[in-house]
């Protein structure tokens, strides 16, 4: 009150200024703003006040005081309609124009970034005006002199609160963080209570968490640590210990004690038998010991919530039950069983009026609109997240959205994204321990920050292999897409070990506010950066089938894209085809869905690669990958036909180091036994195509129609002109075995080291008696040698 008195004998001097008073909700900040006022109209200050509410726009504050001040209604027009300077100044002009005037504005933060623009504007004519103004906010907003306001020492409240008895007064500050007005609130609920248990007990059962999930409220946790040894029986206590537990998840360093915690209130609830209390703790235990690997545990305890509320007619128990169920089946991917438990969920919600589930539930549609691709339709209903989460009181409803939007980024580019990286770090430091590390990396290497994203990778890589939790899961996925573009083969060996377990299940974070699609898609990725292209197709393909059945379209394209990738490394029969079909059908979807850069995100420019000497050994640099290799004939082979792509290079001049040696004559490359041979198998392929031709049996006439091909060029290869044999020669076909020996052996040394370059190699090298590098797709679009 004398930083107020100080304010108003400024203004009253023709000296205005501004005066924000910040802190927390229940700080007292409404009721200091609203003393202010009476102090000023009792000095006989004109008065004016507002508030800014969240949702209108930032503007509509100051026109209501400029209404109030009686300017004319089309300056309050202009300004709502064009907030440019010349109209942000005439506002301003006006309203500091009073003759000894106090303007109040609540809760300016809710009007955003303009209602502090037009405040900064204001403060600049009260300077040499006799007009106040006093705001309040969460934050400071950076304008005039800030009153920042906390929460009560224990004997600050003894004061504020006379009537308590001492051990209820600890409990009240202890729950309130000694913020008067949830203080106020707190006693006012004892004071109330008929409940025979004493204060503490009756306080860490009731009193609200004041902390965002991870947070810890440490306030609330000590308070229970008192209230245990004051349980008046094993049911309450079963109770108080479940809390315990649930409010310490956010301590990533407290899982043994959780899970000692659980299992104790989990005895004494089932002893007790009440089905109230049971699934109650039952409900405290899944939030406790939250863990990826407990998914279908968690669908057998949400179904046992269920019952066990119903049977004790607690619809908020049962509410949470069917929430707990929506999770684990989303997690186990039964996504249509899953949107008929959000449904019901809402509905149970709705009808009974808890708003703070009817957020928790259109958040959730909301993830599943961003999963379909449906972007407008989660925009939509993410801005009915914020608003009706703020109005419902969500302690936190700024990161549920900045979570959803941040989903929605993934599939339609960085451009999208509500938060920077440092703004990541910083949460990544206020919630240490649970892994928001791996959103930095990804979000560093989808905005080509690769590097930065390899050293984020390499720092939170341990944490999240020894982690665990509601995060666990998902920071190994965003972790793997990392691993996978920067070309980071160690780390994507550890981190497929990691998601192996959950191949058939989709990656989401926490309550399945965001989903990433399967896990299947994270393993193929990682799976063709290591060169095991059979498990790399086999996953994608697994991923592309839950896309195409759930309707992901965002992820399907994905799929497909990366399945293209490894088919086309692996080069097996039909793998040139399916690839071309896959990238066509990736493609399509991503123009569809207005996001025709999707594809292209899983492609990591390519430009050149290299392999040169180094003193007595080699460097090869394909993209992310890089290798130091030992001198040895099959490098010096290899740099021969990547100097010459699409050329045919005897076998003889590779060994030769160039062209020009003499061959001896060693007979006809076929004997006549093995050309009969040849042909023979020729006419059963024929038949055999034919069949699988009348059959419709695509597979199978692929299958004859390569192995055809294949010997169809064996005896072209050995028939020259008239059909004569072609002669061989001893030094030529000695150069041709050691040659196709060496050069694979080498492009094996290579995949150990570089297991994309070497699977591009092994998909491009061909030997023979003539050999060539004919480039496949996934190579470089030139090498250096």
């Amino acid at each position: 009150m004398a930083e107020v008195g100080r304010l108003l004998d400024c203004a009253a001097d023709g000296r205005g200024g501004v005066l924000a008073i910040t802190g927390p909700p229940g700080a007292g900040r409404t009721e200091l703003a609203a003393a202010a006022a009476r102090e000023a109209a009792r000095r006989g200050f004109e008065v004016l006040r507002t508030a800014a509410i969240r949702g209108q726009p930032g503007e509509l504050v100051w026109a209501r005081l400029l209404a109030d001040a009686g300017a004319p209604g089309d300056l309050a027009e202009r300004l709502l309609d064009d907030a440019g300077p010349l109209a942000l100044d005439s506002a301003a002009r006006v309203l500091a124009d009073g003759n000894r005037r106090l303007l109040v504005v609540d809760d300016i933060d809710h009007g955003g970034a303009a209602a502090v623009q037009v405040l900064q504007v204001v403060a600049a004519r009260v300077a040499a005006a006799s007009t106040a103004v006093v705001v309040t906010s969460v934050l400071a907003p950076g304008v005039g002199t800030e009153l920042r306001l906390g929460g009560l020492s224990e004997d600050e409240l003894a004061a504020f609160l006379p009537d308590l008895a001492p051990q209820a007064r600890h409990g009240v500050w202890l729950a309130s963080g000694g913020l008067p007005g949830v203080a106020l609130s707190l006693a006012a609920d004892l004071a109330a209570s008929t409940d025979e248990a004493g204060p503490l007990v009756r306080l860490a059962l009731t009193a609200p968490s004041q902390a965002e999930f991870l947070d810890v409220d440490t306030g609330l946790v000590r308070l229970l640590e008192l209230a245990v040894p004051q349980a008046p029986d094993d049911a309450t206590r079963a109770r108080l210990l479940a809390r315990l537990a649930h409010e310490l998840l956010g301590d990533s360093s407290a899982a043994p004690r959780r899970r000692a915690l659980t299992d104790e209130a989990l005895k004494l609830a089932r002893d007790s038998g009440k089905p109230q209390v049971l699934a109650e703790v039952l409900d405290a235990r899944l939030h406790a010991l939250w863990d990826a690997n407990g998914a279908e545990d968690r669908l057998a305890a949400a179904s046992e919530i269920i019952e066990l509320a119903r049977a004790a007619g607690d619809d908020g128990r049962e509410r949470h039950g069917m929430f707990w169920r929506f999770v684990a089946l989303m997690e186990l991917a039964r996504v249509a069983e899953a949107e008929s438990a959000l449904a019901a969920f809402h509905r149970a919600a709705a009808a009974a009026g808890d708003g703070q589930a009817v957020v928790m539930a259109t958040a959730r549609h909301a993830m599943l609109a961003t999963l379909r691709g449906r972007f407008g339709e989660a925009a939509q209903l993410i801005a009915e997240v914020a608003a009706e989460g703020r109005r419902a009181g969500l302690a936190d409803t700024d990161r549920l959205v900045w979570t959803l939007k941040g989903q929605a980024a993934f599939y339609q580019g960085p451009a999208a994204a509500p938060f920077t990286v440092d703004a990541l770090l910083g949460m990544a430091r206020r919630l240490p321990g649970h892994l928001m590390e791996a959103n930095v990396a990804a979000w560093l290497v989808l905005t080509g920050r690769t590097q930065e994203a390899q050293a984020e990778l390499d720092r939170a890589l341990p944490a999240v292999l020894t982690g665990s939790g509601p995060r666990q899961v998902g920071a190994a996925a965003l972790l793997s897409y990392v691993a996978a573009l920067a070309g980071d083969a160690a780390a994507a060996t550890q981190l497929r070990e990691a998601l192996l377990p959950y191949r058939g299940r989709l990656v989401v974070f926490g309550g399945a506010n965001t989903c990433m699609g399967p896990a299947s898609f994270f393993l193929g990725l990682l799976a063709t950066r290591l060169g095991l292209l059979d498990e790399a197709v086999s996953c994608l393909d697994e991923a592309a089938a839950l896309g195409e059945n759930t309707g992901a379209l965002p992820g399907l394209a994905l799929s497909l894209q990366a399945a293209a990738a490894a088919l086309s490394l692996r080069q097996a029969p039909g793998d040139q085809q399916r690839a071309s079909a896959c990238q066509a059908r990736a493609r399509e979807i991503a123009d569809r869905l207005g996001i025709p850069g999707l594809p292209g995100r899983l492609t990591p420019a390519v430009g050149q690669w290299s392999l040169r000497r180094d003193g007595e050994d080699w460097l090869l640099h394909a993209g992310p990958e890089q290798a130091r290799l030992r001198d040895s004939r099959g490098l010096h082979y290899l740099r021969a036909l990547l100097a010459a792509p699409g050329s045919e290079i005897p076998a003889l001049d590779l060994v030769a180091g160039g062209p020009g040696l003499a061959a001896t004559d060693a007979g006809p490359l076929l004997d006549p036994a093995a050309r009969n041979a040849y042909r023979r198998r020729i006419r059963e392929l024929d038949g055999k195509l034919a069949a699988a031709d009348r059959g419709g049996d695509s597979a199978a006439a692929e299958e004859a129609h390569q192995e055809r091909q294949a010997l169809i060029g064996e005896l072209r290869r050995a028939t020259g002109l008239g059909g004569r044999p072609r002669r061989a020669t001893a030094d030529a076909e000695r150069a041709r075995v050691n040659v196709t020996r060496t050069l694979r052996a080498t492009i094996d040394r290579i995949t150990l080291a570089a297991p994309v370059a070497g699977a591009h190699l092994n998909a491009s090298v061909r030997t023979g008696t003539l050999c060539r590098y004919q480039p496949a797709p996934g190579g470089p679009a030139r090498w250096h040698t």
